[in-house]
């Protein structure tokens, strides 16, 4: 989580988070107490021993064992466990959408306020229609030590979740998701890492193709994209783009679908200088940028999920009970987008 400043959401959420775990019936005693976080124990944290209570229990051992099934990382996460920081993005994501992994029809109910060309949600990993830290094909060029496989949700350009479904035009369409929560970003230049790689050589290789995805009569330079969060966007937009073009699992249009909450004020920065002039949020600079202009799309959480948790279908019961108790910010209206 390098170079994440101080954000205020983040620091409004710490006390709503303790008192979620503090007062709620779904933690045990023991995971009430304070957690060790980065050396210190902490109030908004539990203790890691107890670290699977930072997930929503209907997905709690079916996340942990998908997860560890498919080696995929989890952010600061401790022997085969979630984070234990009540307000860890990856947590969240897993919160919000894992419940859906086996209800397609309301995944479809959900989705269509964005899509609506959704006909049907496809499986999209072990017949399950949600799945996490997707990374997809080869294709970005990233390096890997000797043989080693990749790893999803560590080293690699992961999406956080993944979806599928059936157009009402008969395509399949793929959504990659990128989901945040409290993150907001400084202004640091990652063209160069701490080891002295130059990411730019990575990437220019993509950046270079007659059918790259960005429109580079409005981007200033091919640098301008290295810092957070449009580092993160431009790679995920790259994978999303070469999947398409590779038609992997026989997509034929992957786009990139970006969550954020409206309440998070911070995350909105404009965080590239050459970039400010294109627009107000980063999200908004993300969206002129790309092409085609329905690849990439940008939802608030409040919009999304807010009038499924105010009336969720029956079977949705018990996961808006709990969302709605512990982020109660994700009911408060139709936020803008």
């Amino acid at each position: 989580m390098e170079d994440i400043p101080m954000s205020s959401f983040l620091e409004t959420q710490k006390p709503v988070q303790t008192q979620f775990k503090l007062k709620s019936k779904f933690f045990s005693n023991p995971a009430r107490q304070d957690g060790v976080y980065k050396k210190s124990p902490r109030p908004f944290c539990i203790p890691v021993e107890h670290a699977e209570e930072n997930l929503i229990p209907e997905a709690r051992q079916s996340a942990i064992e998908f997860f560890r099934s498919h080696g995929i990382k989890w952010h600061d996460g401790h022997d085969g466990k979630p984070s234990n920081h009540l307000c860890d993005s990856q947590v969240c994501c897993v919160n919000f959408l894992a419940p859906f992994a086996n209800k397609p029809d309301s995944l479809a109910l959900l989705l269509r306020s964005i899509f609506p060309e959704l006909k049907r949600m496809l499986p999209i990993e072990d017949g399950m229609f949600v799945t996490f830290e997707w990374i997809g094909g080869d294709y970005l060029g990233e390096k890997r030590r000797g043989d080693s496989p990749r790893t999803r949700g560590a080293n690699f350009t992961s999406a956080d979740a993944c979806v599928a479904f059936e157009r009402m035009d008969g395509k399949k369409q793929i959504v990659l998701i990128e989901w945040k929560y409290t993150e907001s970003y400084g202004g640091k230049d990652l063209k160069k890492s701490d080891s002295g790689t130059d990411r730019t050589a990575i990437y220019q290789h993509l950046f270079n193709k007659p059918d790259c995805p960005f429109d580079k009569t409005l981007l200033p330079s091919f640098a301008s994209l290295f810092f957070e969060p449009f580092y993160q966007l431009m790679r995920q937009q790259l994978l999303a783009h070469e999947m398409e073009t590779h038609h992997e699992r026989e997509a034929d249009i992957v786009s990139l679908l970006h969550i954020a909450p409206d309440h998070n004020q911070g995350f909105k920065k404009v965080t590239s200088t050459e970039l400010e002039p294109l627009g107000d949020t980063a999200t908004g600079v993300w969206k002129k940028l790309v092409k085609p202009a329905d690849r990439f799309q940008s939802v608030a959480t409040e919009r999304l999920f807010g009038g499924m948790l105010r009336e969720p279908p029956a079977e949705m019961k018990p996961w808006s009970d709990y969302l709605a108790e512990r982020y109660p910010w994700a009911t408060k209206g139709e936020a803008t987008a």
